[in-house]
């Protein structure tokens, strides 16, 4: 009897091992990782409506100060990393350190005060700058290139974003049409903005700096002017991304539109060569 035992447990444990095994070649087949519930990207990653948004300023930032796309990837990986793209305040006794924001910058180290790095186009651009200064980073794997701006504790940790980050990058640098898709809350714009309009126009220009080029449109709403389609794409999908904030309901491009409403892009007759935003009223 204890010999059968002993069998039977055996069996159980080569079966375990190899279930497990069968898991291990099977998880490239898995989908991929979906960090919230109200936006979609690329058709394949899920983010929360603040995720999508800063996301989608990392990447104006870095086309902003003339960086490549892979400077834009390594950026959104080492932010999904450390703060899965929230703008995290001091966490008190679960901080590490002083470490606070998109990319956990401490005001100890020299990266700017706490209001500072609180903002996510100081903080992005911050670690763009520093980026730059690594030597032969363009030709590091991801993770190596991030760990030479953030001297982590976990310095391997930062590859297991690199294919979200890619797909992100693709669809908010305007490489993909129609890829980003937020479902609205209908709470209309932040109660904290005095003109959602005028509001909308500031955060573009910051983001973006002197390259957009936007104009006030009646009813309620903006055009931004689309030099080429990839541009086009950058704006309406940055519109989408942050029209919770500001009361963005529709977002026109090309022949397609997006509705806060649905959440979704979908084909239109008409074709804009310019990007439109409607706004609440």
């Amino acid at each position: 009897m204890k010999i059968r035992r002993v069998l039977t447990v055996l069996v159980v444990l080569s079966l375990v091992a190899g279930f497990g095994w069968w898991l291990g070649q099977r998880r490239p087949d898995l989908p991929h990782l979906r960090l919230g519930p109200e936006c979609l990207v690329g058709d394949e990653v899920g983010l929360e409506r603040e995720q999508v948004a800063n996301a989608a300023t990392v990447v104006a930032v870095g086309v902003r100060l003339g960086m490549p796309d892979r400077a834009v990837v390594v950026a959104l990986a080492t932010a999904l990393q450390e703060s899965k793209l929230r703008n995290l305040p001091h966490l008190g006794a679960a901080n590490d350190h002083d470490s606070i924001g998109l990319f956990q910058q401490r005001p100890s180290q020299g990266w700017g005060s706490v209001d500072q790095i609180s903002d996510p186009r100081y903080a992005a651009e911050q670690f763009y700058l520093a980026l730059q200064q690594v030597p032969g980073w363009q030709d590091m794997r991801l993770t190596d290139a991030a760990q030479s701006v953030q001297r982590s504790a976990y310095p391997e940790a930062y590859q297991q974003w690199e294919t979200e980050a890619e797909i992100l990058a693709t669809a908010l640098l305007g490489h993909e049409p129609a890829a980003v898709h937020c479902r609205s809350r209908g709470a209309g714009p932040d109660k904290d903005l005095p003109d959602g309009t005028a509001a909308l126009g500031i955060a573009l220009a910051r983001d973006w700096g002197e390259q957009v080029r936007y104009a006030p449109a009646e009813p309620a709403g903006l055009t931004v002017s689309a030099p080429d389609t990839p541009s086009g794409w950058r704006y309406a999908h940055w519109l989408v991304a942050h029209a919770d904030t500001y009361g963005v309901t529709r977002v026109r491009f090309a022949d397609q539109e997006w509705r806060a409403a649905a959440g979704a892009w979908n084909a239109v007759d008409t074709v804009l060569d310019h990007v439109r935003a409607d706004m609440a009223d």
